[in-house]
């Protein structure tokens, strides 16, 4: 696993997040970082991978000569089918989502409050372009949400809080969140630090504004 000075890198979250992912489960990935759990999932794990843009049973991201045109995810990205997939209508594909057929959702954030509410498709910036997608569908129509994000803003502000500032895309819907310093897993008593990423429990309590349990041990 590789560790820099802002924690692990983006494969290896991808990685622990592919791990979690229970066998046989339905799952959607979010625009963006989420994407790259893909191709860490292991060909046996059973998982059965759904793109909004009407897509069961996608692989891991195409490269090289299995690039199709054609065969993209809802990121617009190449992606390879395995064996079974199949292709539906975009309406289907939404009804899938709205309907809890999904057993997880993996979407990207720009925060998560302490009570599992996400704001994941508008900063409230005027200049800012608004990208719900499916995101509100996903959120609250899967079983699990879970959310894959670094923790701190460019400028050093967390993107875990006690409330969101940002317009909501979900209430109450995220039970983990998966990030460059540490796995956090949102329960009813409150905000669990699963594991940590080259930190101690005291110094990433000192970057995040909510009160953490250290879950560690």
């Amino acid at each position: 696993m590789t560790t820099t000075a802002r924690g692990i890198d983006r494969d290896a979250l991808a990685r622990i997040v592919a791990a979690d992912i229970p066998a046989g489960s339905f799952v959607n990935l979010g625009i963006g970082l989420p994407t790259k759990v893909a191709n860490h999932l292991a060909p046996d794990s059973g998982v059965m991978l759904h793109t909004e843009n009407g897509m069961l049973g996608m692989g891991p991201e195409a490269v090289g000569d299995e690039v199709d045109p054609d065969l993209v995810n809802a990121g617009k990205i190449p992606v390879t089918e395995l064996p079974g997939a199949s292709y539906f209508h975009h309406a289907d594909s939404f009804a899938m989502m709205r309907g809890g057929h999904l057993d997880i959702c993996v979407l990207g954030a720009y925060q998560v409050s302490a009570t599992g509410d996400l704001a994941n498709w508008h900063t409230g910036a005027p200049d800012a372009v608004p990208a719900v997608g499916g995101a509100m569908d996903l959120a609250l129509g899967a079983k699990q949400t879970f959310v894959m994000m670094d923790l701190l803003t460019r400028e050093g502000a967390a993107k875990l809080v006690r409330a969101c500032t940002y317009p909501l895309t979900g209430l109450a819907c995220v039970t983990r969140v998966y990030t460059d310093l540490a796995v956090f897993l949102v329960e009813d008593r409150g905000v669990v630090v699963r594991e940590a990423f080259g930190l101690t429990f005291d110094d990433l309590q000192a970057l995040v504004d909510v009160p953490l349990i250290d879950g560690t041990h």
